[in-house]
């Protein structure tokens, strides 16, 4: 646990190189959404993983969340870090969270990898949330994590991989209500960033079932980000970095040093 911006957060640093790489969870998701990755990228780089305020092991400290508060504790943790300058990774909402970065501080940002990415939640999403906030707190994250395992993995990960089903399942329900509740709101209220000011070379990756983030839309978000790159991975969904963890640690590898 360290102490940032104010707020105590649970961050896991490996490696150690000159390079840092962030990785930014999604709604539901820990530092563990990444391990995969993280695993082999940590021969190249300085990986930190934290768990945002109110998910995983960060305690719920903040009367309200929101995509702000979010991006100013990575920009907080950098600077307590000493980090000049980092490669930015997000899944989900975390990769709002990496846009509104790059957006407001550029000279700060070297890359990002954006995982099942989307500029803002749709407005049918929103109402989503507000209801799953709802949920959470009524009766906590089992239904959740049994619902979103019908609709937010691909049909051939349920039916072919059920160790991931089962490790998408046990992240979600490791939530405390609360705390899953209040990043529901905060999605829920999320705005796009000013997507002109982002300056990095950016890989967006997504999954051919991705409901969330469903291919055209993200070839659209890719038109908006200029110096960017857009993949599709076939028989995947919103959990695209376990669903095809080496399949996304290969593109990634690629777009560092391809």
């Amino acid at each position: 646990m360290e102490k940032i911006n104010g707020k105590m957060m649970a961050v896991e640093t490996h490696g150690d190189s000159k390079d840092t790489l962030i990785m930014v969870h999604g709604l539901g998701g820990t530092s563990n959404t990444y391990h995969p990755q993280s695993a082999f990228l940590m021969r190249n780089f300085t990986v930190i993983r934290p768990d945002l305020e109110g998910s995983g092991r960060s305690p719920l400290q903040s009367k309200s969340l929101s995509i702000k508060g979010f991006a100013n504790d990575i920009v907080a943790l950098m600077t307590a870090r000493k980090i000049r300058r980092a490669h930015l990774v997000g899944h989900s909402m975390g990769t709002i969270i990496c846009q509104h970065i790059a957006a407001s501080h550029p000279s700060r940002v070297a890359s990002m990898v954006l995982l099942g990415p989307l500029a803002e939640p749709p407005e049918p999403a929103r109402e989503v949330m507000r209801d799953r906030a709802t949920l959470a707190r009524s009766k906590g994250m089992t239904p959740i994590a049994d619902a979103l395992l019908q609709v937010a993995i691909s049909n051939t990960t349920r039916s072919h991989r059920p160790e991931i089903a089962a490790m998408v399942r046990e992240i979600l329900m490791r939530q405390t209500p609360e705390g899953y509740a209040a990043t529901c709101e905060a999605l829920s209220k999320a705005k796009s960033a000013a997507l002109s000011k982002v300056k990095c070379r950016t890989l967006l990756i997504t999954g051919d079932e991705d409901g969330v983030a469903p291919p055209i839309a993200v070839q659209k978000l890719g038109k908006s980000i200029k110096r960017s790159e857009t993949h599709v991975l076939s028989e995947c969904g919103h959990w695209t970095p376990i669903e095809r963890a080496s399949d996304v640690t290969s593109l990634m590898t690629n777009f560092y040093y391809g």
